[in-house]
């Protein structure tokens, strides 16, 4: 796979398609900035109960292993406002890395693994003022490495993660929600698809 990179300075290239489209304009000078609606999320059950699989994505398809990354900023509003990477099988199995804010304070750097039907969340506290952050998800058969970096150079683990509903296809790309009653700006700057960086 050659590697790629999308900057989003002209136009939305055209192998990339809107699931749950979100207000958006490209800022010629930053990127792709996209407006989220509200009472917008992706979550399936476990704990809260809910279900939610609303929020707004920009995605592509790929197949075979890869790594993808995304730098992204963001101004938050409210609690849970978020945007990161994102790969998906369907609403019930899919993966997001993001940012989420919680007040002014803490925020949490954090993904969750959603598997038939059933989400998981691992997060560690992370300063609110951090309003910009790379994700990278790299993917070796159904086993997948995220990893975050403040620079897109510096990498450091998430965690290691698995999803159960084996395909060779996926969609990959960039997210953001918002699941109380706000609206927020997510920016995304770069997206670089590339051959497998793990291992």
């Amino acid at each position: 796979m050659a590697l790629k990179k999308i900057t989003f300075d002209t136009k939305i290239p055209t192998d990339f398609y809107w699931f749950n489209e979100a207000k958006h304009h490209i800022d010629h000078d930053h990127g792709l900035v996209m407006h989220t609606a509200a009472d917008t999320d992706f979550w399936q059950r476990t704990h809260y109960g809910f279900q939610r699989d609303n929020g707004h994505c920009l995605l592509t398809t790929l197949a075979g292993d890869f790594s993808v990354s995304a730098h992204l900023t963001f101004k938050p509003n409210t609690t849970y406002d978020q945007c990161g990477l994102l790969v998906r099988v369907d609403h019930e199995n899919w993966i997001k890395v993001s940012i989420e804010y919680e007040n002014a304070t803490i925020s949490k750097l954090g993904s969750v693994v959603t598997n038939l039907g059933y989400s998981d969340w691992a997060t560690t506290d992370v300063a609110s003022e951090i309003h910009a952050m790379w994700y990278r998800i790299s993917r070796k058969d159904n086993d997948f490495l995220l990893e975050h970096a403040t620079d897109g150079v510096n990498w450091q683990q998430m965690r290691i993660a698995h999803l159960h509903k084996g395909t060779d296809s996926l969609a990959v790309g960039v997210y953001a929600c918002s699941p109380e009653n706000s609206s927020f700006a997510a920016t995304v700057h770069d997206i670089i698809i590339d051959e497998n960086k793990w291992g």
